[in-house]
């Protein structure tokens, strides 16, 4: 599925900021490898190398428009010892070749089912105190994503959205339970920010870059219309712009650190 960068990177501030405040709490260290799943544009790759510029660190996406976009920005300067590299994969099924030291992931996981397989597999890849570091939405229950699976059951479109509906994200204590046995240490936490956000049908835009876009990307031109213009309905009801001109986005966020 198609993604469209410039589409995603209109907020790309806030959406940096939990990709910050996961890293800020990777111990610090001198890791040899790592990679970052769901790279997409190579926002958070640049922000590690900033963190470890002697590290050999790869940026791994589905997506061959996230990457190109990645690729066009190379950050470096005097203490970085290798430039950032970019691999196309399926995140379901991609595995390190060798152990390696950090596993980072901001904001994709959530994309994918069978979190109690994956998550301890990723675990069993990294070497002896490698840190698996994730952060994914957790959206289900908020007006935000409730209002997409409504409208993804019209009878119009039903079958085709429903493979790029993502699924609901499980509660921390639940990976707590599927990751404690392969971790030495293990810290998992929500936070739920108030984004802040500029523009016209502010909400609606900011899905159209994540959770809208690929139901969007599997309708033809009418119905993503159609189906836009309902979702947008509802975001402006459930989500009214402030008095100020912007508009409050609340967003609940799950983070995992698990020392291996």
């Amino acid at each position: 599925m198609p993604w469209d960068p410039s589409q995603y990177l209109k907020f790309a501030a806030p959406r940096e900021r939990p990709a910050l405040d996961l890293l800020a709490r990777v111990p610090s260290g001198n890791p040899g490898r790592v990679y970052d799943l769901g790279c997409g544009s190579g926002n958070t790759t640049r922000l590690l190398q900033q963190r470890w510029p002697r590290a050999r660190i790869t940026g791994v996406d589905s997506s061959a428009e996230m990457l190109q976009e990645a690729r066009g920005v190379q950050a470096a300067g005097p203490t970085v010892r290798y430039p950032l590299e970019y691999v196309q994969a399926d995140l379901a099924t991609w595995m390190a070749g060798d152990p390696v030291d950090v596993i980072y992931s901001n904001a994709a996981f959530h994309w994918l089912g069978g979190h109690e397989r994956l998550f301890p597999k990723l675990m069993r890849s990294l070497m002896a105190h490698g840190v698996l570091a994730v952060q994914m939405p957790r959206g289900h229950g908020s007006a935000r994503i409730d209002a997409l699976v409504e409208i993804a059951q019209d009878p119009r479109w039903k079958d085709r959205v429903a493979p790029h509906l993502f699924p609901e994200v499980a509660p921390p204590a639940v990976y707590h339970d599927w990751l404690v046995k392969e971790s030495r240490g293990l810290d998992i936490w929500e936070t739920e920010y108030l984004h802040v956000l500029s523009g016209d049908n502010a909400v609606a835009e900011w899905s159209r870059g994540s959770a809208l876009g690929p139901v969007l990307g599997a309708l033809n031109p009418d119905e993503a219309a159609a189906f836009y213009q309902a979702y947008s309905d509802k975001m402006q009801a459930a989500y009214p712009r402030r008095a100020d001109g912007t508009t409050l986005l609340p967003f609940r966020r799950i983070f995992i650190v698990a020392v291996r």
